[in-house]
């Protein structure tokens, strides 16, 4: 599977082993920085290389590591066709992808260990999407809102 991955300074220490561990598993990884550590870095610069990538088609699923994972999910959400959320626990990172079609998973670089990091991105990667009327219905009303919200001027947000 195409994978594209980002940090920064906050997720650096983590990005590296979760790397490792992508790789370890046989993934086509793209990493789109931080490629060093960097303290004053920001994460949305890494977040749009990743959600472009996805958008490009030359990544089929993301993940960002911030310091807690909120930044990146915030900032990642609000591009379009991206649907991101932070997963500290392996129920959320498997059930964000079958329910919710989850394409970009967010963690806590100084929230979560290498071990976690691990299962967390294993039960990602392993996950499907369950096509579900219920969650297509569900999908289509979430997409209608990034439709409406694009639509209204940036002040209004």
């Amino acid at each position: 599977m195409k994978i594209a991955i980002g940090c920064d300074h906050g997720g650096f220490h983590l990005k590296t082993f979760v790397l490792g561990e992508l790789s370890r598993l046989g993934h086509d990884v793209h990493d789109y920085g931080a490629k060093t550590f960097v303290p004053d870095d920001d994460y949305p610069d890494f977040v749009r290389l990743v959600g472009q990538a996805i958008h490009g088609g030359e990544a089929e699923l993301g993940i960002l590591i911030c310091g807690s994972g909120v930044g990146a999910s915030i900032a990642a959400n609000k591009m379009r066709g991206i649907r991101a959320a932070i997963c500290h626990d392996i129920f959320s990172a498997r059930q964000g992808v079958e329910d919710d079609k989850m394409n970009v998973l967010c963690l806590g670089g100084r929230v979560i260990g290498e071990s976690l990091a691990a299962e967390l991105v294993r039960a990602f990667l392993a996950a499907s999407f369950s096509g579900a009327e219920r969650h297509l219905r569900r999908l289509d009303k979430v997409a209608k809102l990034e439709c409406e919200s694009s639509s209204r001027s940036a002040s209004d947000a």
